[in-house]
């Protein structure tokens, strides 16, 4: 395995990835393949290109020769070609022509994740768990998802037309502009009665120096402080695993965060929070997830649920729980590889099970999406089984840890345009939490009690 990683962003799921530095080529040496493997895979190559109906070049046979054997193994290894590679450092950069949302493919069928807030995906009211049939009256039924996706983007201000296929409703097209998408991924407010509200619509470059100056402004406004504090991670799919780390290192005083684990040495690697990290001790603190919380909001839900710093809320999360590692490779694209696994403080891994609240707060039948139960990562073709947990970790709360493995209600998550708004059931019930919370804390020192207007 190559040595110095750089911590990046993946495609599918909000997927947390791993660079390494450029390679030449797979040595043919270090392969341990036997010889008359190696030449029956030459052969088969010579043979389409002389007797097949249509010309075929080699290198196209070659790259689809790795992408079938990396696609086989789960749903987030792929080969990447140059063009596809190119295109992926862009998603990394945050800043590309597309549509604003996160798709997985499930059987041959392509469906959304989620969303992301502020994008011509989420303003067309697109919900996760809508499954993409067409783009451009073109079927998507069995076309490689790289395909899909690369058919989604294109120039800013150009037209993409989406077929698109809910629950049992009959499919419908929906037609979007292309941007460039830049979203803010932190936003915030501060609620009557010292309630703040951060919602992480995902984690980029940008969301951990937000999610800091949110708190700050937060302390610093005219209730003479933070008294209770909700973290809105739903319809999140993730991001970069250096700002998952950030975020919950600002809640947090020293102690593990997350941890990585494979099969190389090299894959072992454990994050934590600053020696005094937590910028608002003592403040209660409650953190909404859903079915469409993914991969680095997995990791935040799991790390302070682990470490007793907040009480999750809402519903069982999408189990995004592999590390990536992508490979360039020099004048042929890249590979992304699963090798590693993601562990909360407490040692569950978060692959299949995901993350389940301490409270089962459901969104109402009339706010959740027309779908139905959303798409998780344990329905993706592929995907592999939770492992199991760590050996036992000195201090971890053996309830807390099993309960990944209590399987919460299938509920399809709220409506994307109800998020922090005003009717937002799920989020009444997080600021109704802390309004009782706070309360019993006035109580015990005396201080006046206040009552947070709810949203």
């Amino acid at each position: 395995m190559i040595k110095s990683r750089l911590l990046i962003a993946g495609l599918i799921a909000g997927a947390s990835a791993i660079a390494v530095p450029l390679v030449t080529a797979v040595a043919v040496q270090d392969t341990g393949l036997a010889p008359q493997d190696l030449a029956v895979l030459a052969g088969l190559i010579q043979l389409v290109r002389q007797d097949y109906v249509h010309p075929v070049g080699s290198d196209e046979l070659v790259k689809d020769a790795l992408k079938g054997m990396l696609r086989r193994l789960d749903p987030h290894s792929d080969y990447m070609d140059e063009q596809e590679f190119k295109d992926s450092k862009a998603d990394m950069a945050g800043k590309f022509g597309g549509l604003g949302m996160q798709i997985s493919q499930q059987e041959g069928v392509v469906k959304i994740i989620a969303p992301i807030d502020g994008t011509p995906a989420a303003r067309a009211k697109l919900e996760p768990g809508d499954a993409i049939v067409m783009v451009d009256h073109t079927s998507t039924q069995g076309v490689s998802l790289q395909k899909v996706v690369d058919e989604l983007r294109g120039d800013p201000g150009s037209k993409v037309t989406v077929t698109i296929l809910r629950g049992k409703q009959e499919p419908f097209d929906v037609t979007l502009t292309r941007e460039i998408i830049k979203v803010a991924s932190v936003k915030s407010e501060l609620e009557p009665g010292g309630i703040g509200y951060i919602r992480i619509t995902q984690f980029g470059g940008d969301t951990a120096d937000g999610f800091k100056k949110a708190i700050t402004d937060f302390k610093q406004g005219p209730d003479g402080g933070v008294k209770g504090l909700v973290i809105d991670l739903r319809n999140d799919p993730g991001g970069l695993l250096t700002a998952a780390v950030d975020v919950a290192g600002d809640l947090l005083d020293g102690g593990p965060v997350v941890s990585i684990h494979g099969r190389q040495a090299d894959d072992q690697q454990s994050f934590a929070a600053p020696a005094h990290g937590d910028m608002l001790p003592g403040v209660p603190v409650v953190v909404l997830i859903n079915g469409a919380s993914a991969s680095a909001s997995e990791i935040v839900a799991g790390a302070l649920q682990d470490r007793h710093r907040a009480t999750i809320m809402g519903t069982q999360s999408f189990g995004k729980g592999s590390v990536q590692t992508i490979v360039p490779l020099k004048g042929h694209g890249a590979v992304r590889l699963t090798t590693a696994l993601y562990y909360t403080p407490s040692g569950r891994s978060i692959q299949d099970d995901g993350i389940a609240p301490n409270v089962v707060v459901e969104a109402p039948k009339d706010q959740q999406i027309s779908g139905g139960p959303l798409l998780r990562e344990a329905a993706l073709q592929g995907a592999f089984k939770n492992p199991g947990p760590l050996g036992p970790t000195p201090g971890a709360n053996t309830t807390q840890a099993a309960l990944s493995h209590e399987k919460t209600t299938s509920s399809a998550p709220i409506k994307a345009d109800l998020i922090g708004k005003p009717g937002d059931a799920q989020l009444k019930a997080a600021l109704a939490y802390l309004d009782a919370n706070a309360g019993e804390q006035a109580k015990s020192t005396g201080a006046p009690q206040t009552s947070p207007d709810v949203k």
